[in-house]
């Protein structure tokens, strides 16, 4: 083999090695990502002003502390509601119990009467004893219940706690319009009347 041979087969050599190494080279254009099919670029971020975000910020703000306000002034009218029905529940139901006991009371007052008269008519000793422990033993219950006797005797005629059922002309030095007997005592507690005495009174 000549020496144009050998130079031949050199050329040959070194084109094949630079065909194989530009091969394993890839283009420039390829290495850049590309987005994948059917997927949008991504927005670029829009710059928002600082001065704008924090007034939005300060309103936001200024608004929650608004609702927390009316909030609280509404919790506190519920609240205030609630108390006063709560009060007068209470009072209403203090009353119907009052008002029921008085109404158990009033029945009694009859018997009591009955009681009276017999002691003023019984003759026997032993019996009066009897009869007068029974009507202390009522007075004491009367007073546990704060229920008091009206028996005015004497005095001048109240038409807001009695019952005028006779009328008689006064004796010589008495005013008109006085008490002058009881036929049956009247009964109030506190301040209410439950039975109206029934009196004697002068003209």
């Amino acid at each position: 083999m000549n020496g144009d041979e050998k130079n031949e087969g050199s050329d040959v050599n070194e084109k094949k090695t630079k065909r194989n190494e530009g091969a394993g080279e890839a283009p420039a254009e390829e290495s850049v990502s590309q987005t994948a099919p059917g997927q949008e670029q991504p927005a670029p971020e829009e710059n928002v002003p600082a001065q704008s975000t924090c007034e939005q910020l300060q309103a936001d703000l200024a608004k929650a502390l608004a609702d927390a306000e009316d909030y609280k002034r509404k919790w506190y009218s519920v609240s205030a509601e609630y108390e006063n029905y709560r009060k007068r529940t209470a009072s209403t139901r203090s009353q119907a119990y009052t008002e029921g006991r008085s109404d158990v009371v009033v029945k009694l007052f009859p018997i009591a009467d009955s009681l009276e008269r017999a002691l003023a008519a019984c003759s026997d000793e032993g019996t009066r004893k009897g009869i007068d422990m029974v009507l202390k033993n009522f007075e004491k219950l009367l007073e546990g219940e704060h229920v008091t006797p009206i028996a005015p005797v004497g005095e001048p005629f109240d038409a807001a706690r009695c019952e005028a059922i006779l009328a008689v002309d006064p004796a010589e030095g008495e005013e008109s319009g006085i008490v002058k007997e009881v036929y049956a005592k009247g009964y109030e507690q506190n301040g209410k009347v439950l039975r109206f005495a029934q009196v004697l009174v002068t003209r």
